[in-house]
């Protein structure tokens, strides 16, 4: 019960993610028109796309990798930045995603796409910036420090996004991670040589 009072917004956005995801797995209209979609963002402006397809998920195993990532690192950013500037990071990283997929595949108009992906990628270059040597466990097993993982996820991630065929919005992990450093940088801006002080230390 104590992380629901320490982490609200971040078991705020589980819930939310969840329960968008189910609704537009069983509700197909739902799902169009919520949905990233370039051809409607560029003819009708439906720019509410860029938020509302960052709730919704292809299928269970999508919507259960980026909920467990949310609920391991959200905690802890949560709690080192506040819950406001939180709140600032993980939309920002979302909507830099988002526009970052505009940018990307604007003149292929049924380019579609969906997930959690730009705020996620944000979340994770916030920690591999602010936690770089954390330990975290993939699949609850493999150590691994953190800024590694999340350097390892944003490789893979921008190598799935070149897949011509995918409805998982992996280009968005690219500019979500992007947006997610700069975001942390501009709330935190001794993180920098905070994180050099730590190379140097380690590996110096």
């Amino acid at each position: 019960m104590e992380a629901f009072t320490t982490s609200p917004v971040t078991f705020a956005l589980l819930a939310a993610n969840i329960v968008a995801s189910v609704v537009a797995l069983t509700v197909p209209d739902f799902m169009d028109q919520n949905s990233f979609w370039i051809r409607p963002v560029r003819e009708q402006k439906q720019w509410h796309r860029l938020l509302t397809s960052g709730f919704l998920h292809v299928n269970g195993a999508h919507l259960l990798v980026n909920m467990l990532t949310l609920y391991f690192f959200g905690p802890l950013l949560e709690a080192k930045l506040g819950s406001v500037n939180f709140i600032l990071l993980y939309f920002g990283s979302l909507i830099g995603g988002s526009l970052w997929m505009v940018v990307d595949k604007y003149n292929r108009p049924d380019y579609r796409a969906i997930g959690a992906s730009g705020a996620i990628s944000g979340l994770m270059s916030a920690v591999g910036l602010l936690f770089p040597f954390a330990t975290i466990y993939v699949f609850f097993a493999l150590p691994i420090w953190a800024g590694l993982y999340a350097l390892l996820f944003i490789v893979v991630s921008f190598i799935y996004s070149q897949r011509e065929n995918t409805m998982i919005a992996h280009g968005a992990h690219l500019g979500g991670a992007l947006a997610g450093l700069v975001i942390t940088l501009l709330l935190q801006p001794e993180a920098l040589d905070h994180l050099m002080r730590q190379l140097a230390s380690r590996f110096g």
